[in-house]
């Protein structure tokens, strides 16, 4: 394999690792909900959203998140486009994963 075809193998592992890791803080009820897709789909909705607030960053590049808020973006976004639909507490838990699961990587 060409190093493009490595660094995009690494990524796609990287990205399971990162969907285990969410799954695994989700719990057996919520894990029935949300399929690997939609999983993907919220990472990627939280993401963008996120970097829209990136213009609110301190001196020390932190943001301050109101997770409930977060998840009420994803819940509205994802209905807007067909998706879900998804409960908001589990919405806050898959935040609060995707949220902790970034934190340990800066660690």
């Amino acid at each position: 394999m060409g190093s493009v075809d490595d660094e995009i193998l690494r990524g796609a592992e990287e990205d399971a690792k990162e969907v285990a890791f969410i799954q695994s803080r989700l719990g057996v009820e919520n894990c029935e909900v949300f399929t690997e897709e939609d999983i993907y789909y919220c990472i990627d909705v939280l993401l963008e959203h996120l970097d829209t607030l990136s213009d609110k960053a301190d001196e020390d590049d932190c943001i301050d998140i109101d997770v409930e808020e977060l998840a009420r973006h994803i819940q509205k976004k994802a209905k807007k486009e067909g998706m879900g639909p998804y409960d908001l507490d589990a919405l806050i838990l898959l935040a609060n994963a995707e949220l902790d699961y970034n934190e340990q990587l800066d660690s």
